[in-house]
């Protein structure tokens, strides 16, 4: 197509959305002196902007085509190459443990309540990324297991006097036994089927939380939840904030850890045969439902543990904290950075928890500016920041 026709077509398309928006957009209505104001202005910036967006769009997707009718080159992604290489990865380990180490000694109170919550959901997209990234389970209801996780932390240390440390394990216990409890009933179903049921577990338990008040204390929430103590030290809210940073620190290194583990293991293998041919995944003798169990049960325990350390780090939690728009959150942060890839899943965290904090001078554009890099990722880029890539088992036949 040559660009005359580029231009026409982007040019019926901006003179088409420039009457869509011409009520909005041209029309103002002063109620004070009852006039009219016409804005011809703004539907001249509005034409010539969705002209050139267009036309961006079409180039884009052009180039997209000739991309995919290409033959796929043997040279591996920048990403992988940078992996593939032992010393540039010592040297950037290094690097990251060095600046996790100083950070909160660098910047800010502020800064340092914002990493936390950034890594918090790291911790929630890796795992996440075990039910979808690997076993193929849309679960839209993953934010129940993070309420179970919190209320576990608030209710035992009010009722009991648990600490964090005890509360830690058990907070990811009850979330795998909540997992499991949800993965019986949807044993049979995949798909949007699976997608619509774990969405009503996930406001059933929203719902449980914010009604039952003689439990949870219903809307009004728990409060003055301990944060960690070492060994009965009394910590200054700064050190307790900088101690904090440290426990979720270590917590995501060892999710990274269990998680690269998990995959190369022989579950994680039969969680990727599940997630590409279920038929064939249970002709080979893999049992499916155990599968899946095992899949929500150990997805759910991260999400539990990070529960556990939002209510020591916010020191109050409501059934407000837990509605669908986090499972949203959460689920993007796993699209975005890459189904199934650790290091895009981190990617994803830190950049849609972080971008909006440092954005907030744009708080008025931040959710059109956030829906439209969906868009654009999942059309020219629906594998992700950082893709996944499967490892290759090769076998060297030993002639001796």
């Amino acid at each position: 197509m040559n660009f005359a026709d580029e231009c026409k077509k982007s040019s019926l398309a901006a003179i088409w959305f420039m009457f869509l928006t011409f009520p909005l957009m041209v029309i103002r209505v002063n109620t004070v002196t009852k006039t009219i104001e016409w804005r011809w202005w703004n539907m001249l910036f509005i034409g010539v902007a969705f002209f050139i967006l267009s036309f961006l769009w079409r180039y884009l997707l052009r180039k997209k085509e000739q991309g995919g009718k290409k033959e796929k080159s043997d040279k591996p992604a920048l990403f992988q190459r940078i992996f593939a290489d032992k010393k540039r990865m010592a040297a950037l380990w290094a690097v990251l443990g060095i600046a996790t180490l100083i950070f909160p000694h660098l910047f800010s109170m502020y800064q340092t309540n914002i990493m936390i919550s950034a890594l918090i959901y790291v911790m929630l997209g890796l795992g996440l990324n075990i039910v979808i990234g690997l076993a193929g389970l849309l679960d839209l209801g993953y934010v129940a297991f993070f309420a179970v996780g919190a209320y576990s932390y608030a209710l035992l240390n009010a009722h009991y006097g648990l600490s964090f440390w005890l509360a830690l394990p058990l907070g990811g216990i009850l979330s795998a036994i909540f997992g499991i409890l949800l993965g019986y009933p949807v044993l049979r179903l995949r798909g949007d089927y699976l997608a619509i049921v774990t969405l009503g577990f996930g406001e059933i338990i929203r719902l449980v939380l914010e009604n039952w008040s003689e439990f949870s204390n219903g809307p009004a929430g728990i409060a003055n939840i301990p944060k960690p103590g070492f060994f009965g030290l009394d910590m200054s809210l700064q050190a307790s904030t900088v101690y904090l940073f440290y426990i979720i620190v270590g917590l995501v290194i060892f999710t990274i850890f269990f998680i690269n583990r998990l995959e190369n293991s022989r579950i994680g293998r039969a969680w990727i045969a599940l997630k590409d041919d279920e038929i064939a995944c249970q002709s080979m003798g893999i049992d499916k439902a155990k599968t899946k169990l095992r899949a929500f049960a150990l997805g759910a325990t991260w999400a539990g543990m990070g529960g556990v350390v939002f209510a020591a780090k916010t020191t109050f939690i409501n059934p407000a904290s837990f509605t669908i728009w986090e499972s949203v959150i959460i689920l993007c942060t796993v699209v975005l950075g890459g189904m199934g890839s650790i290091t895009g899943v981190i990617s994803g965290a830190l950049l849609l928890i972080l971008l909006p904090e440092y954005l907030r001078a744009f708080s008025e554009f931040r959710m059109i500016c956030f829906g439209a890099v969906l868009v654009l990722m999942m059309v020219f880029k629906p594998g992700g920041m950082i893709e996944n890539v499967r490892k290759t088992y090769k076998f060297k036949a030993n002639h001796n």
